[in-house]
């Protein structure tokens, strides 16, 4: 793939991750691979807000490159979680919006949102006392 590539790709392994069509888990991993990935959720979170244009998400979601935002975006709308509205203006304006199986989404999102601020100072603690345990240790 190159630098430049934003496309959405669909693989076998994505059409049936779990490799058996009837396995219990089959397609929830994929959905939460969409749906627990760091930026689509920093998206979700920010469309929850009401509809934005590209550069407002941009500029809303730090940290995240251009490349990244389209490819984040474009995922969630094939997924049906974003609409994407062109409007017929010169330059075009292009705004995305949550859809309703989208909206539905915000409040788990925002639970998660929720717990990560009540638990990050316990779970900063549990970091540095297993760092200083394990000198070694390559998670970092």
């Amino acid at each position: 793939m190159s630098l430049t590539h934003t496309g959405v790709t669909t693989g076998a392994a994505e059409l049936e991750p779990c490799g058996q069509r009837d396995h219990p888990d089959c397609g929830i991993r994929d959905v939460l691979d969409r749906v627990g990935d760091k930026w689509s959720v920093l998206v979700i979170v920010e469309l929850a807000n009401g509809p934005r244009r590209f550069r407002e998400l941009q500029r809303a979601v730090e940290g995240i490159s251009q490349r990244m935002l389209t490819l984040t975006v474009r995922r969630l709308e094939r997924d049906g979680l974003v609409l994407r509205t062109v409007y017929p203006t010169v330059p075009a304006q292009v705004d995305y919006r949550l859809t309703e199986t989208g909206a539905s989404l915000t409040h788990l999102v925002k639970a998660l949102a929720d717990w990560s601020l009540a638990h990050r100072a316990d779970i900063a603690q549990a970091r540095a006392s297993y760092d200083s345990e394990h000198p070694d240790n390559e998670i970092r």
